[in-house]
């Protein structure tokens, strides 16, 4: 989980996000089990336990390259909420998967995401995802875009006042 300092404001905010991001997965990402390592401004570091159900050889170390996709646009999305103050509203409109290697492991998936740029309307975003193994190199790179809309209000707000699935 996070740590952050209730002293600071900006830090406080990081946390609220944070703490909603996590209390209002649905579906295919709440089975992921995600847990923030890291959320910052300039980035999010997630982790996502090993979960055999995801993986589609017999051994069941194959990890499916959707699940890695799934991993990346949620993390983007996170971190853009970090990046970028009062989002309205987000959503995705391009997102590319780079496969650097088989994703084959029995090891947690690490990713990190950051929000690099920030225009009127768009957010770009890289990420990258490695399996928590020392020595192995990265599974995948992703980079995506999405369409933003700030106002007065925030998403943020909005979902803090309503409850799960809402």
């Amino acid at each position: 989980m996070v740590e952050m300092d209730p002293k600071d404001g900006n830090t406080a905010r990081l946390a609220q996000i944070a703490r909603i991001w996590n209390e209002r997965a649905l579906g295919l990402i709440s089975e992921m089990d995600l847990r923030i390592e890291q959320a910052e401004r300039d980035g999010v570091k997630i982790r996502m336990p090993f979960n055999p159900d995801f993986c589609v050889d017999d051994e069941g170390t194959m990890l499916h390259g959707g699940i890695l996709t799934a991993l990346l646009d949620s993390a983007f999305g996170l971190a853009n909420f970090l990046a970028i103050e009062n989002v309205e509203n987000m959503a995705t409109v391009d997102l590319r998967v780079e496969y650097l290697r088989p994703a084959q492991s029995r090891a947690d998936v690490v990713v990190f995401a950051e929000c690099y740029r920030q225009t009127r309307h768009v957010a770009f975003n890289s990420g990258r995802v490695w399996f928590d193994t020392p020595g192995l190199p990265e599974v995948a790179r992703g980079f995506a875009a999405f369409s933003i809309t700030c106002g007065k209000s925030s998403l943020l707000d909005k979902m803090n006042t309503m409850g799960p699935g809402n």
